[in-house]
């Protein structure tokens, strides 16, 4: 009788190593709440057995990336390296790199790179003018997609059926009095977004913050990130965002668009 081949799903199920996953979920668990945490609350957080995450524990804190004294643990500047490797090695950090820096001092406003990440926008790149204080969305800064400008300019490239379902499955909690959380709503502004080629979103993930946003297309024309630049609603009217910031954003990412691959 011969053999049956193994399902691609069997092969995966075969590759993956559960050791791994656990010590990178107990990672994600530190961030959970500010300084260090217990050995139970960790275990508690990862839903790990206690055994098995003070192994995972004393695995990491020997790579350099907890350290502890046996009962409260906490992140080294290590685990930083890991963020570092992948800043390095993404294209798109490096060809955008420049175009923030030129935009930003163009407009004399902070500009912001960021991907899709899940249901989530996470922030990978700035550049702010020398004038400014550099406060505001950190590099690794999380905001929900549904509800920021790059967000939904990066969830346009969706077709109407797929963004449809993925905005009913999405988390969608209100951040804001102002902030659009119906799926029909959210679609039929997302689907506007991609028709004019921008996003403008006014105090809905802030309350007192807009932003503007366009997408960073690789050479093919497929989305692959989204670059923004915002104001308080006092200093800086919506119009101005169109007029001032929006050109640009535009000619900032359609600058790289033959180079990313």
């Amino acid at each position: 009788m011969p053999k049956l081949k193994r399902s691609e799903t069997d092969e995966r199920a075969t590759d993956f190593v559960e050791a791994l996953d656990r010590g990178l979920r107990l990672l994600h668990c530190f961030g959970t709440t500010a300084g260090p945490m217990t050995l139970s609350d960790l275990a508690r957080a990862a839903d790990l057995p206690r055994a098995t995450a003070r192994r995972m524990l004393f695995t990491l804190q020997r790579g350099g990336y907890v350290s502890g004294d046996g009962k409260l643990f906490s992140l080294t500047p290590h685990v930083l390296t890991l963020a570092a490797s992948y800043l390095r090695s993404n294209q798109v950090v490096t060809v955008l790199q420049p175009v923030l820096d030129r935009v930003a001092t163009a407009a004399n406003e902070i500009s912001s790179l960021a991907v899709l990440d899940g249901d989530d926008v996470v922030f990978i790149a700035r550049s702010s003018p020398a004038r400014m204080f550099s406060g505001g969305l950190e590099i690794g800064y999380r905001l929900p997609a549904f509800c920021t400008s790059v967000g939904r300019v990066m969830l346009g490239r969706l077709d109407e059926a797929d963004l449809a379902a993925r905005l009913k499955t999405m988390r969608r909690q209100a951040l804001t009095p102002q902030t659009v959380t119906d799926p029909k709503a959210l679609l039929a502004r997302i689907a506007a977004d991609r028709a004019q080629g921008y996003a403008l979103v006014d105090r809905e993930a802030e309350p007192h913050f807009r932003s503007i946003s366009v997408p960073v297309r690789r050479y093919d024309g497929v989305i692959v990130a989204a670059i923004n630049m915002g104001a308080h609603v006092d200093r800086v009217p919506a119009q101005e965002l169109i007029d001032r910031f929006l050109p640009l954003l535009r000619e900032g990412a359609e600058s790289v668009r033959s180079q990313l691959l």
